[in-house]
């Protein structure tokens, strides 16, 4: 049975009946099909793509469209041809779709007319394609993917899962063989019904592609659970990206319902929306994420959506956890029959794999319900089973869920055979009581929290049972901190929920900032779009640096005002007296480090000291070591001791003027030919400092002038490259370097300490160097650009570690980032053969360049004529004008191209090296070879020139030095040192 089947089905029993109702929402009236006329169009356009597809291998074809009253007639006709559908989101990143349509190798995509400009302005660097034929509304394109690492060419897994056939397997020991030679095969013509990647969230997005045996029992056996009828109207409330739209569709259409369709604008109005579903369309079946049902609110869902009068017969909140008893017994409107369902599935099992209907008894109840909400009983074919860390089915107790099924199976990435019966990790975390699973959370929620484990769904949970919360959402903030957001019902403050919180959870999961928000934001899926959340954040942070104490009077006040708070003694009046003690008013050791972070916040830099002089003396003493920091150049009074010389060590840091440096997040940028004044440090220590005379910022003094090119070999005017956010906090004013008028260091640090000053999760590993621009003006703000295994390239604040943005590109990024001679962009390679050029101050993509492989080469510029250039796993060597937006010219190298290439400034040579052993001296304006020299083994790493010598390491261990003309130079000193017996290296 497939999916079109039980289509065709329902349409031969309610030919006439309406099938799919379109409303724009707006003074136009609603637009409605017949199940006779969905039928007609999808034929139509599966003749018109059986005419014009020719399918190799996998039969897939993309779908780029908004929703709309054709929406189902186009996904009926793709699965009629057969193919599989592959729905590209026209609101999603281009980066990300583009990432979709590489790793299914899709070879053809149908594109909505009113779409198509957006689709060709968006995909113009990103996709090579020809315009075939137009249908109707649709347009069909064919794609090519040239770069065979890029199109990530299908796998068969077979041997994959032979391995892993004890671990995954369903049922005892003797269904092992059974499975051994049954597969099934998403090559097969009828096999699979749509493509979707997972959202990414919790890692880098996977391909899954479903088949019908997957999906088809969930639709058959929610209809007979919903008991849907001809008279039904269902509403299409996920986007085609995420599968339970997917049992939306299908659900209502095979059973003769009617399926309601709105533009997604309207999904963001909550009252508009409303109206829309249960006033003028009657909708009595919702299927929907809880975040999505939050959005209307408290007073709506309770006075409509769960209303007595209302149409709704059976809501099904599914795709994150389920609220709890008392907060939905609160949505509930007195006399409400809407029958509720917990459905619980992951999308590498698509879509559902458990229902939980709640008992009316429950609902009814007036009594406090704490219980959690069991996930409940499997659905139709689908087996549900509970591991602990060995790998072992457990029937009581915490563990992994696992799902699968002998037909449940789906093709994950490049898999194209999978043994039936599979079964899959969830990565969600149950525990197991009397024969029912509770959801705990997920694996990636677990977190460390001073020593001790925490789930924050838990801290989630409870947060929102509290009486004036309408909704919240937590969140582990650049993994050190857990912020709290919440939507209130009604003027809160934030100490209430402080207060609360403390009654319900143990210390170590209080939250160490709570912010009101209005609404919270949720993604395409209908999830709470974390992202978003940290953006919040931090611009709270952004905002709140930049407000200024106005004097240490006001630190006193609100230092003892932090006290109370903190301490819970906000409603007392009265003056907290001198000599009051942390620990004996009432505190501890997790509320003295929320004590030293709030301090932190209000003053915008950090306090070395002062956690032990918290937990050890009194709130004056505090006062006055925090305002030796926040006001060194003011009388005292009340200070003992204090230091007479500025600290350079914090992280925000002030020059010798006392002007602030705080920066805001956003810069501006130049036009892309003005030049912009900046010291760039790369990896190898290497300086570049362009169109600037002097730099004494961050303590670097450097005399080198525009368009010096300052080698390794050659730095004697360099004395500090100490950027104080990096230097240690100590209490020695001998570490500080004094920097004279005339721009030279005078004094360079005696003592360092290092230490951890602030952290950025990238995602996944980072084998690419940052790359550290510090502009010679004040603002903007030193930024330090790193790209990871995780396809983003992120911008950071040098002093503070805050994201200022985030780009994602089409693969993973092992190339080291180079900044262009005006400064205003960033150049970068990437896995799928592209170089991008970003516009340095947002991130925002100014030109593609594409090569025939992967780049893993970093660029270098050229600081006289501002070209760049970068190698390539394609054996070619590039010389790119970024500012024309063109290839200057390109050399073969006679090998792949990993290292950076280095620029010679006299004489005038570009040095390449390349995996097939070759080192070349080029000419960087012509791109002709001067000389090469054949070192018989790879060449990993970059070459690197001095005043008459290149030089290059070699995998054999040998250091080969040559003349700029090509001479090997036989004899050169160097010397060794031994760092320990376990780790030896040779220093030159």
């Amino acid at each position: 049975m497939t999916l079109q089947e039980l289509v065709h089905q329902a349409a031969s029993i309610y030919s006439d009946k309406i099938a799919v109702c379109f409303d724009e929402c707006n003074s136009q009236p609603p637009v409605y099909y017949t199940y006779k006329t969905v039928v007609t169009v999808a034929s139509e356009l599966s003749n018109f793509l059986q005419l014009h597809c020719d399918f190799q291998g996998i039969r897939e074809v993309g779908l780029y469209c908004h929703p709309g009253i054709n929406l189902p007639s186009w996904i009926l006709g793709i699965l009629q041809v057969p193919a599989a559908y592959a729905p590209v989101d026209p609101d999603s990143p281009p980066a990300l779709s583009t990432h979709f349509m590489k790793k299914c190798n899709l070879s053809y995509i149908l594109v909505e007319k009113q779409q198509i400009n957006k689709f060709k302005s968006s995909y113009e660097t990103l996709l090579n394609y020809d315009t075939l034929k137009e249908h109707n509304d649709l347009v069909l394109f064919r794609l090519h993917w040239k770069n065979v690492e890029v199109s990530l060419m299908l796998k068969d897994r077979k041997q994959k899962y032979e391995k892993e056939k004890m671990t995954n397997s369903t049922n005892s020991e003797n269904s092992n063989e059974e499975k051994s030679e049954e597969h099934m095969d998403a090559r097969l013509k009828h096999c699979l019904a749509y493509v979707l990647h997972t959202s990414g969230t919790t890692g880098i997005p996977k391909i899954v592609r479903v088949p019908h045996g997957c999906i088809v029992p969930n639709i058959q056996h929610f209809r007979v659970l919903f008991e849907v009828t001809q008279e039904d109207v269902l509403f299409l409330a996920s986007p085609l990206t995420f599968d339970p739209s997917v049992v939306e569709i299908f659900v209502a259409l095979s059973s003769g319902a009617c399926l309601l369709i709105v533009p997604t604008s309207v999904k963001v109005l909550p009252s508009k929306l409303a109206a829309v579903l249960f006033s003028h369309h009657r909708v009595t079946i919702l299927q929907a994420t809880p975040t999505l049902l939050r959005r209307f609110g408290s007073q709506l869902i309770k006075s409509t959506v769960l209303s007595a009068s209302t149409s709704l017969r059976v809501l099904a909140l599914g795709g994150e956890a389920f609220p709890l008893l008392t907060v939905l017994k609160s949505w509930r409107g007195v006399d409400n029959k809407t029958q509720i369902f917990n459905i619980y599935g992951i999308t590498e099992v698509s879509s559902w794999a458990t229902f939980y209907r709640i008992p009316e008894k429950f609902l009814n109840s007036t009594l406090k319900c704490e219980l959690p909400v069991p996930l409940g009983f499997p659905l139709l074919g689908t087996v549900v089973e509970v591991r602990d860390t060995n790998g072992f089915t457990i029937q009581e107790g915490h563990g992994q869920v696992f799902l699968g099924g002998r037909n449940r199976v789906c093709f994950l990435d490049d898999e194209t055979t999978v043994p039936l019966g599979t079964m899959r990790a969830t990565g969600d975390l149950v525990t197991v009581k009397d024969g029912e699973m509770f959801f705990l959370g997920r694996k990636d929620s677990q977190i460390k929290r001073h020593g001790k484990r925490l789930n924050i769904e838990l801290v989630q949970q409870v947060a929102e049972g509290l009486q004036q919360v309408e909704s919240c959402a937590v969140t582990w903030y650049n993994q050190e901190k857990l912020i709290l957001f919440v939507v209130s019902k009604n003027d809160l403050v934030k100490e209430y929920i402080f207060k609360e919180l403390q009654k319900h959870l143990p210390s170590h999961a209080i939250p160490d900032e709570l912010l009101l928000i209005e609404s919270l934001p949720f993604t395409s899926h209908g999830k709470i779009d974390v992202l978003e959340l940290n953006k919040i954040y931090l611009n709270y942070l952004n905002l709140k640096s930049e407000c200024k104490l106005n004097g240490k009077e006001e630190l006193w006040e609100k230092l003892q005002y932090l006290w109370k708070s903190i301490l819970n003694l906000s409603e007392d009046p009265l003056k907290v007296p001198d000599e009051s003690l942390f620990l004996n008013s009432g505190g501890d050791s997790l509320k003295s480090v929320r004590f030293l972070n709030e301090i932190e916040k209000l003053v915008g830099t950090s306090v070395p000291g002062l956690l032990e002089i918290i937990l050890s003396s009194s709130i004056l003493e505090i006062y006055n070591h925090v305002l030796q920091i926040v006001f060194p150049d003011e009388d005292l009074e009340f200070s003992k001791n204090h230091a007479t010389k500025r600290k350079f060590s914090d992280s925000n840091q002030e020059e010798t003027s006392g002007k602030s440096l705080h920066q805001k997040s956003v810069m501006t940028l130049s036009c892309d030919h003005e030049l912009s004044a900046f010291t760039a440090v790369s990896r190898g220590s290497q300086i570049l400092s362009l169109n600037t005379k002097s730099f004494t910022r961050l303590g670097l003094c450097s005399s080198a002038h525009s368009s010096d090119l300052i080698s390794p070999t050659n730095t004697q005017n360099v004395k500090s490259l100490n950027p104080p956010a990096l230097l240690g906090k100590s209490q020695d004013a001998s570490c500080v370097a004094e920097v004279s008028e005339a721009g030279t260091c005078v004094a360079a640090a005696k003592k360092m300490e290092l230490h951890v000053r602030w952290r950025s999760d990238t995602g996944k590993c980072v084998d690419a160097s940052p790359l550290v621009v510090i502009p010679a003006v004040e603002k903007p703000s030193p930024t330090v650009y790193v790209g990871s295994h995780s396809h983003r390239m992120t911008a950071l604040d040098l002093h503070s570690g805050k994201v200022k943005w985030e780009q994602i590109l089409g693969d993973r990024i092992e190339s080291s980032a180079c900044v262009s001679r005006c400064g205003n962009f960033i150049v970068v390679g990437c896995y799928n053969g592209l170089v991008y050029v970003l516009k340095s101050n947002s991130g925002e993509t100014h030109w593609t360049f594409p090569t025939e492989d992967a780049v893993k080469s970093s660029a270098a510029v050229d600081p006289t004529t501002g070209l760049l250039y970068v190698g390539s796993h394609d054996q070619r060597a590039y010389a790119l004008d970024i500012y024309e937006k063109k290839c200057v010219w390109k050399l073969h190298c006679g090998g792949a191209v990993l290292s950076s290439p280095c620029l010679s400034p006299l004489p005038r040579h570009l040095y390449v090296a390349t995996l097939g052993g070759l080192l070349l001296a080029v000419n960087p304006a012509t791109g002709k070879r001067v000389w090469k020299h054949s070192c018989g083994k790879p060449l990993f790493s970059s070459p690197r020139c001095g005043l008459q010598y290149v030089c290059i390491g070699c995998v054999d261990g040998n250091l080969l030095c040559f003349t700029h003309f090509g001479e090997q130079v036989k004899h050169f000193w160097f010397y060794f040192m031994y760092l320990s017996p376990n780790h030896r290296s040779k220093i030159l």
